[in-house]
């Protein structure tokens, strides 16, 4: 009778916990599109019936992922100012700062630099913010993460830092002459060779990077 008792009364509970239950998950589901169609004013009304603000979806975004994937910045904005956690990470590691600093949004990017962004913090590839940033040509971005302080020589599991990624994955066009001009003037070692030991300067000469050559031979790269 105990047990009976016991389970008409957990019955009991969850039936009438399961109507706020789903209600609370129409309302993040709903603060997820609101995030992606960079309605500010739903966000607002979203947050102030109860919605959770960093609630994940099945693929493990918060609402701010979603708004920093299609630069949704006055979305963002509102999100951060909100409180939204800019170092929540999905199921492959991206997190709306890690993101937005490999996109190039740069907005969005000083919005969670300006809002606890963890430096060090490390994409699927062992990679920081600066590292995709190199890769893609983000001029003002790559200039943005030196000037916050990202460290220009951490090793991502690829054995490769920005300036390398910069080098191998770039075209040796004007943006990653600049980037590469940038990172040295950083600080970063010329000299620092990948998994396989071959140097960013060998790396630049067997590309025809000439530009890139040239700069780093300046900076007494071997």
């Amino acid at each position: 009778m105990l047990k009976l008792a016991f389970l008409s009364a957990w019955l009991f509970l969850a039936a009438l916990c399961s109507p706020l239950l789903a209600a609370g998950d129409t309302m993040n589901i709903q603060l997820h599109k609101a995030a992606a169609a960079d309605d500010v004013a739903a966000i607002g009304t979203l947050l102030s019936k109860g919605a959770e603000i960093d609630a994940r979806d099945a693929s493990g975004a918060t609402a701010l992922l979603v708004a920093t994937h299609g630069n949704r910045v006055n979305a963002a904005r509102a999100l951060i100012e909100a409180g939204a956690d800019v170092n929540a990470k999905d199921q492959i590691s991206d997190s709306p700062y890690l993101y937005a600093g490999a996109r190039g949004h740069l907005d969005i990017l000083k919005l969670t630099l300006s809002h606890g962004a963890d430096l060090r913090s490390t994409n699927r590839y062992g990679g920081t913010a600066l590292i995709p940033a190199s890769e893609r040509g983000h001029v003002e971005t790559v200039d943005t993460l030196i000037k916050a302080g990202v460290d220009v020589d951490h090793v991502n599991r690829l054995g490769w830092t920005a300036l390398l990624e910069a080098i191998i994955l770039g075209d040796g066009g004007p943006r990653h002459v600049r980037i590469v001009d940038l990172l040295i003037r950083a600080g970063a070692k010329v000299d620092l060779a990948d998994n396989d030991g071959v140097t960013p300067l060998q790396h630049a000469r067997g590309r025809g990077q000439g530009e890139i050559v040239a700069l780093l031979e300046k900076a007494g790269a071997k």
